[in-house]
């Protein structure tokens, strides 16, 4: 487990340090204080924790490997469960990772597994007056960046998808269609995401929660800047699910016909040659009484015969259009 503390007094200057900065802090809690742990929570900082106020139902959310978004309010803090970004990749293939903010009066805890770059970035800009300094502003400012990184890549996704539909319209190929395939199967669960997200910025908005500032006239629009872009999201990657839903089936639909089109000319070429089949089977009999078999021009009459019948069904087939 990884711990690093920054503590903001109220002159402005801003010391870092470790767990020891934690213990003076909550001896004297003068100032601002920004709590970042990374890893597993230790039973030692879970005792801090809850000293912090920090609800031991959070905490086990927190300490969840798979947990959907949420929003808690509790006495004195606001939790905040977020689906951050470690890694996606070109191919929509997500790595996500668990954020959870205690959202304190005069206190922010994230917590984490793995380095996050969203919470480093806002750990960096702390300092003097660079960016805002109050709990709320702080959750606020690492959700932005995280769902920024998100909107990245799905606009650089919007390119590549065009190419594909443009080579399935013009040369289409089982391993585009395997492509698309996979495409939408990521689509579905960043979609699913994105809507947990859609829904907890909503939640924020909607019950606005005293700690996360949302009711300020300063931060209320940017919470609302930050749920128009997860609504974008959710519309984003569900309007290219349906897309690649509808190049899938598409590609099914011209493979069907090319079939269909072999189907019909084998089916065609059967139907003229069983006739003929049939004459040349009937006369290849080796039986005595055949008094056709005497005939003199009997081999040309059943050339001419056979021949009649084909032209005859080519032309039946042309009249219906389906040579």
């Amino acid at each position: 487990m990884k711990i690093r503390t920054k503590i903001q007094d109220p002159q402005g200057s801003i010391r870092e340090g470790e767990k020891e900065l934690l213990l003076q802090w909550q001896a004297e809690p003068a100032g601002k204080l920004w709590l970042d742990i990374e890893g597993d929570i230790s039973a030692d900082m879970k005792t801090r924790l809850l000293e912090l106020g920090c609800h031991e139902i959070a905490i086990n959310d927190i300490q969840q490997v798979r947990q959907p978004p949420k929003l808690l309010e509790f006495d004195s803090n606001t939790f905040i469960l977020f689906r951050g970004i470690i890694e996606l990749n070109e191919h929509l293939v997500l790595k996500p990772q668990q954020i959870g903010f205690f959202v304190g009066e005069n206190y922010l805890v994230t917590i984490h597994r793995g380095d996050s770059l969203s919470i480093s970035k806002a750990w960096s800009e702390f300092e003097g007056e660079r960016v805002a300094t109050d709990p709320g502003s702080l959750a606020l400012q690492i959700m932005d960046y995280a769902s920024d990184r998100y909107l990245q890549k799905i606009l650089a996704f919007e390119s590549h998808l065009g190419e594909l539909e443009e080579s399935l319209l013009s040369r289409p190929s089982d391993s585009i269609m395997a492509e698309l395939v996979g495409y939408r199967s990521e689509l579905r669960k960043l979609r699913r995401i994105f809507n947990y997200h859609n829904r907890l910025l909503e939640e924020i908005l909607g019950e606005e929660p005293r700690y996360l500032g949302t009711g300020q006239d300063k931060n209320r629009h940017l919470w609302r800047a930050l749920l128009d872009r997860c609504e974008r999201l959710f519309s984003l990657t569900s309007m290219y699910y349906e897309i690649c839903g509808d190049l899938v089936e598409g590609y099914i639909s011209i493979s069907s016909h090319e079939l269909n089109t072999t189907m019909k000319i084998l089916t065609i070429i059967t139907a003229i040659f069983v006739p003929l089949s049939f004459l040349a089977g009937l006369y290849g009999m080796n039986f005595e009484n055949m008094p056709e078999l005497r005939l003199k021009y009997g081999y040309f009459f059943a050339l001419a015969a056979m021949g009649s019948t084909a032209t005859l069904l080519v032309y039946i087939f042309k009249r219906k259009k389906w040579l």
